[in-house]
């Protein structure tokens, strides 16, 4: 038998003896340090000061916040045209309704710009 393979029982007994002696005395001391987690909520907290509430200031007219406006009064939106039979006629639906198209006047409308604009291209093509 190699050396490793040798068993020495006695310290193998005080290694377990010390195991279980830190055991049970973490178990003894359980309850004075994490004993509050087994209290109910109520009996934790009976203790804590209760302040009382802070009295409303009522604010000047100047710094009042307005009543919300409808979106409705801003932004109109028409009801959409029924959507089409077929798979092919889904595909662009709303921009072929007039009034609906992202294109006026030939032009495409975009949030950011005209993207021809940044590049200083002229607005319509030339042959």
């Amino acid at each position: 038998m190699s050396q490793k393979n040798k068993l020495n029982f006695v310290a193998e007994d005080q290694i377990w003896k010390d195991h279980l002696e830190t055991e049970l005395e973490a178990a003894r001391k359980w309850p004075k340090r994490w004993g509050f987690l087994t209290m109910p909520t109520e009996e934790l907290i009976k203790d804590e000061k209760k302040k009382p509430p802070k009295p409303k200031i009522p604010l000047p007219e100047h710094l009042q916040i307005r009543p919300v406006t409808p979106v409705g009064k801003y932004i109109k939106i028409e009801p959409s045209p029924p959507i089409p039979k077929t798979t092919q006629g889904f595909i662009g639906w709303r921009s072929t309704v007039p009034g609906l198209e992202l294109e006026r006047y030939y032009q495409i409308r975009s949030c950011k710009g005209a993207f021809h604009k940044d590049l200083q291209w002229p607005n319509e093509p030339t042959d």
